[in-house]
């Protein structure tokens, strides 16, 4: 019935709001911005009516959970850094349709997933950027899905993912678009050395690591790339551990993946950690590499935890 056009992972970093505003950050991250514009755009083309994003500023400690609510307006200012946005309007539409529907999936194939469409509750920032610059004219509606998963395993992420996209070729009569809103390293600059590492990443290891895996993305090496995900989101200080990602890949395929992942915006350091625009071309899958759901057990949990 449904259509996943595109697939994306994105920055979402706050500079990218300080760019706008007077001062010496002003015009900064209009790479960033303009790859947001780029996307947004693509998504136009393509015909898509809702954008799911996989908000890993959206902190859950048991089950996921899908906010879909009708509409959305308000200012925004951020807890963690407050000097970066401070007062920032937003508004725009959800889609409770699609939101139900992914959460019905999910819990179908083991994941257990709540859908809020009667709810106060407004999006982070990992969706509130995004959408400020891909959707200033409230032409998408909006579906933000937690991924700052704080007792969750990445394999159960990657099922979510694949359910996700079941909904909504199976379910949704309708165009849709994910993005995984979160970076690659994730390593801050120490307290006060921000200013320092406002435009580097933290560590030359961290950088390393990360273009090794850019460069597995514009390869294709898939197999690879999934196999070392939960060591990578470790040692590399992943963004909500990485979930985004795996919600991202398991909705492409997984390992099974075929695409080559195209670079929008270039890799750049920001406060210590990588960022990226990278669109991953969606192509047909049958989800047989999707991994178990993993077993609920207190010694299960301890081991992944120790990893991420």
């Amino acid at each position: 019935m449904g259509k996943l056009a595109l697939a994306a992972k994105i920055t979402h970093v706050p500079s990218m709001y300080l760019s706008e505003i007077d001062g010496p950050r002003k015009g900064s991250r209009q790479d960033a911005i303009d790859g947001h514009v780029e996307i947004g755009r693509r998504c136009r083309e393509l015909g898509v009516d809702t954008i799911v994003v996989f908000d890993t500023h959206w902190l859950v400690n048991a089950n996921y959970h899908i906010n879909c609510a009708p509409h959305w307006k308000g200012l925004y200012t951020s807890n963690e850094l407050p000097h970066f946005i401070s007062n920032m309007t937003f508004e725009f539409s959800g889609n409770p349709v699609l939101g139900q529907a992914m959460a019905r999936v999910a819990n179908d194939m083991g994941v257990e997933t709540l859908a809020h469409d009667a709810t106060t509750l407004n999006p982070e920032y990992g969706t509130l950027v995004p959408m400020r610059y891909m959707n200033a004219d409230q032409h998408f509606k909006v579906v933000s899905v937690s991924a700052l998963c704080m007792a969750h395993y990445l394999n159960d992420s990657a099922r979510l993912g694949w359910a996700i996209r079941r909904a909504i070729e199976d379910e949704y009569d309708g165009t849709v678009a994910v993005l995984a809103s979160g970076s690659l390293s994730h390593r801050f600059a120490q307290n006060g050395l921000a200013p320092e590492f406002g435009f580097k990443i933290w560590s030359p290891f961290l950088e390393a690591l990360d273009r090794d895996v850019i460069r597995m993305w514009q390869a294709g090496d898939w197999k690879t790339f999934c196999g070392m995900l939960p060591e990578y989101a470790a040692k590399g200080h992943g963004e909500g551990f990485m979930h985004d990602t795996a919600m991202l890949l398991g909705a492409l395929g997984w390992s099974d993946y075929d695409g080559h992942a195209e670079i929008v915006t270039p890799y750049f350091g920001a406060s210590g950690t990588g960022q990226i625009n990278a669109i991953f071309p969606v192509t047909p899958q049958t989800g047989a590499a999707i991994p178990r759901a993993q077993a609920s057990s207190a010694e299960g949990y301890t081991a992944i935890s120790s990893r991420l």
